[in-house]
């Protein structure tokens, strides 16, 4: 069956902002996409997954199907991981993928699937050596990596480079995506 809109995948992880993660999956239905939610297991506790699966229409998934089950989402177009926690980015950089989010990150590299990444981590977790690390293998995997800004701790928003604070910049995700259609 074709589809009309092209599909994303919107990856939801555990951070502050992750509540607020409704205005993402709005901003890409308003420019045409189909948006399905996969948080991941912690993340599930930072979302209201009913608002989510009403604003998509399909189930918020964080874990695997089980053998048989058909499959909630159709492929994605393309994905964003938004927020990306620091956990998430430094175990999807290793290719752990022990959740399904990590899952499907790791498998969107062999398939070719485009993948924006907007992190979400601290200062002190992004002085860490893994860090780096790991946005550069990411990087070097294709992956569009957003905003690196670290945030100071416990705090919802990020510092400019001028010093003052922004909001959290969700359609950032989509800016930084390559104009897509759907599958047939």
């Amino acid at each position: 069956m074709a589809r009309s809109r092209p599909f994303l995948y919107v990856v939801v992880c555990a951070a502050g902002v992750a509540g607020d993660s409704g205005e993402l999956v709005a901003l890409a239905r308003e420019r045409g996409w189909d948006v399905g939610v996969v948080a991941t297991p912690q993340g599930l506790g930072f979302i209201d997954a009913e608002a989510l699966r009403a604003a998509t229409g399909y189930p918020v998934r964080s874990a695997w199907r089980t053998p048989g089950e058909p499959r909630p989402f159709p492929p994605p177009d393309a994905i964003a991981v938004a927020p990306a926690t620091f956990n998430t980015l430094n175990k999807w950089a290793a290719g752990i993928a022990d959740t399904l989010a990590l899952g499907i990150l790791c498998e969107a590299y062999g398939l070719g699937v485009p993948t924006v990444a907007l992190p979400y981590v601290n200062a002190v977790l992004a002085a860490h050596p893994a860090y780096a690390t790991s946005l550069e293998r990411l990087s070097g995997m294709g992956v569009l990596i957003g905003g690196r800004t670290p945030h100071r701790p416990s705090d919802r928003r990020r510092p400019d480079s001028d010093g003052s604070t922004a909001p959290f910049r969700w359609e950032e995700a989509l800016e930084l995506l390559p104009p897509l259609t759907g599958r047939s």
